[in-house]
């Protein structure tokens, strides 16, 4: 069973695919996580599942489960814009309607809400008129990080598949063959702050990998007092655009707040925060913290990004 490529989850795979091999498909599935749980794994897997045409489901290997991989099948549509905030509920009633139209070539019509938290009480409550009654080939594959935030009245009608944290063993021997080079005190750190979650774990590791030119220089001139590199890092932000400036000041904060982290004596995956709070105290650190949260309001509120350097270069010189 292809389940398997799931990490973890034991006893909901076992569920899962014997209730697929016998025909007993729910209409409403609401699958629950935090971010980087693997709901999108899941859901991806349990549609191929459903759409398969092999002995085994999902067998992966028939045209059915190879387009479900390939979000290229007919019958498998997902319903969402990433761009807005809120799931528009035109988007949800459009679903609802093209739901009474046939399947192109299954037994099932698969509907994917890979943020159904977002979908609000208007959105919610279009969706529950299909909900109550839906078509026999219809089925609908809810994500929530939060579920708590979905109409008792619609969590009532899904069967829900909750994932857990992963063991700490199984979860370290997938990060080292994801990441071979890693070194092991960052996968530790990684297993330890990501809640058991491989997404969150992996997430972790990738932002602590590598750095820009700008935030190399920040690091050099705050963890080693060097003001000279506190200068070339700033001065040329001076011209920068006001979105790249926050992007920028965003990552500098994070570095400063897992360095914190450090000297109180919690795990950080990164290396460049390990190394900037052996070169500052905790009070300096959180100076230097509430420094970055005041920059960063100052670009928020359209303050000239030359402003919000020459504060930076003045007050970081002086920590």
């Amino acid at each position: 069973m292809f389940f398997e490529t799931l990490l973890g989850n034991e006893q909901l795979k076992k569920n899962l695919a014997r209730s697929v091999s016998a025909g007993h498909i729910s209409h409403f599935y609401l699958i629950s996580g935090p971010e980087g749980s693997g709901k999108h794994t899941l859901a991806r897997l349990l549609a191929a599942a459903i759409l398969c045409r092999g002995e085994q489901k999902p067998c992966m290997s028939c045209p059915a489960c190879r387009k479900v991989m390939a979000d290229a099948h007919p019958d498998f549509i997902t319903v969402d814009d990433p761009e807005k905030k809120t799931v528009p509920v035109d988007l949800i009633r459009q679903a609802r309607a093209d739901m009474y139209i046939q399947p192109n070539e299954s037994d099932y019509k698969i509907y994917l809400f890979p943020r159904a938290q977002d979908m609000g009480l208007p959105g919610q409550n279009a969706l529950l008129k299909v909900l109550e009654e839906p078509p026999k080939y219809g089925v609908f594959l809810l994500l929530a990080d939060n579920p708590n935030k979905l109409l008792p009245t619609v969590r009532s009608r899904c069967t829900e598949l909750k994932l857990l944290p992963l063991p700490e063993d199984a979860l370290l021997a997938r990060l080292q063959k994801e990441f071979p080079n890693a070194q092991q005190e960052d996968l530790l750190a990684a297993v330890s702050r990501s809640g058991g979650f491989l997404g969150q774990a992996i997430q972790l590791l990738e932002g602590g990998e590598t750095i820009g030119p700008q935030t190399a220089l920040f690091l050099q001139g705050l963890g080693g007092k060097d003001a000279m590199a506190l200068l070339q890092a700033l001065v040329p932000m001076e011209k920068w655009k006001r979105e790249a400036l926050s992007d920028t000041l965003n990552e500098w904060l994070e570095l400063t707040e897992n360095a914190l982290f450090c000297r109180s004596g919690m795990d950080t995956v990164s290396p460049h925060a390990r190394e900037l709070a052996a070169g500052r105290t905790s009070k300096e650190l959180h100076q230097v913290t509430r420094h970055l949260q005041k920059a960063i309001q100052y670009t928020q509120a359209n303050v000239s990004p030359a402003a919000v350097c020459g504060y930076l270069e003045w007050e970081l010189q002086n920590i």
